[in-house]
C-alpha cells in the first residue's frame, strides 16, 4: 500500500513511539534484569506490523501496500533493544 506524506509520517511515529515505550520501560529492563542474574542473555526480536483500513471516505483512493522507512537512528534503537529486523 502506498501512503501520502502525513500517513508515513503518522506511521513513522507510531513505530516511534513504540520504541521508546519499550526503551524506556522499567518493566521489560527488569525482566530483562531477571533473565540475566540466571545465566540467560535474552535475544529480543519483536515484529511490528501496522494493519491501516481506511475510512469510508477514503476507501476508493486507498493504496495496496505499505512501506515503513526507518531511519538509521531507528535500527541503531532496535539493535541496542536486541530487536533484529526481518
Amino acid at each position: 500500500m502506498e501512503l501520502d506524506k502525513n500517513a508515513k509520517q503518522a506511521v513513522g511515529e507510531l513505530g516511534d513511539a513504540i520504541n521508546a515505550a519499550v526503551e524506556k520501560s522499567s518493566r521489560v529492563a527488569d525482566a530483562i534484569e531477571g533473565l540475566r542474574r540466571l545465566g540467560y542473555e535474552p535475544n529480543l526480536t519483536l515484529k511490528l506490523e501496522i494493519g491501516l483500513q481506511p475510512t469510508e471516505e477514503d476507501f476508493d483512493n486507498f493504496p495496496e501496500e505499505i512501506e515503513l522507512d526507518l531511519t538509521d537512528e531507528d535500527v541503531r534503537a532496535l539493535r541496542r533493544m536486541k530487536i533484529r529486523l526481518e
